[in-house]
């Protein structure tokens, strides 16, 4: 397992925020320490989603845990794909884009199509009942609805595929929404390796299985998307 040593701590409230807390051009193999080290004391689960240097729109996700005074790496870096056109830089995320945003996010609830799966997040069962709302003018945009939702656009989360089989929602634009500013945007299973996802992170199934049952919420655990461009 690789430690590094944590050094430095922010306010939890700037942390949320989603600016970029992300190191000034650093070498890849840097980043992961220097990131670590600018978390608030009360995140000890971080999951770190890196692109890769050569494809748009795949990553390279790793996983850590502060452990006494000490970041471990939890498991080998996971492959993983984003949105087509790769990431938005901080605060440019919009709607159909076809990006990931930037910044830094917790991770509260998982669901999935079992009634149960293994996972120290809030789980819920996805039904042929439950959507998530994807149109800008609708007053239920970026929110979980059970029942017909009021309207023109969203997402099916009992899908005829196996892509959100497992899944983490990942808290962007969902505490207080901004019509427009993007939404629906979770950690899932992958179509493949080389197949980008809308703006979501996507692993194989394995992978995810793995990163839900590890995250434990009263860790107060984050993802961080992006690199040192945004």
């Amino acid at each position: 397992m690789i430690k590094f040593l944590k050094l430095a701590l922010i306010p939890a409230a700037l942390m949320m925020s989603g600016c970029s807390l992300l190191p000034q051009n650093q070498p890849h193999t840097y980043r992961a320490a220097d990131i670590l080290d600018s978390l608030a004391l009360s995140n000890s689960q971080v999951i770190i989603v890196l692109p890769d240097e050569k494809v748009r729109a795949r990553t390279n996700v790793s996983a850590w845990e502060k452990e006494g005074k000490w970041w471990v790496k939890k498991f080998n870096t996971m492959p993983a794909v984003i949105g087509r056109n790769g990431f938005a830089a901080a605060g440019e995320k919009r709607e159909g884009d076809g990006r990931t945003p930037s910044g830094i996010f917790a991770l509260k609830r998982a669901f999935g199509y079992a009634p149960w799966t293994a996972t120290g997040l809030r789980y819920r069962q996805a039904t042929e009942d439950d959507f998530w709302v994807d149109d800008p003018v609708s007053g239920q945009y970026n929110q979980w609805v059970r029942g017909a939702p009021q309207a023109d656009s969203f997402e099916v989360l009992r899908r005829d595929d196996k892509l959100y089989s497992y899944a983490i929602v990942i808290e962007y634009n969902t505490q207080q929404v901004i019509p427009g500013y993007g939404s629906a945007i979770f950690m899932h299973v992958w179509r493949g390796k080389d197949a980008s996802t809308a703006g979501c992170v996507a692993l194989s199934a394995r992978n995810i299985r793995k990163i839900m049952k590890w995250l434990d919420l009263s860790k107060q655990p984050v993802i961080i998307l992006g690199d040192e461009q945004i």
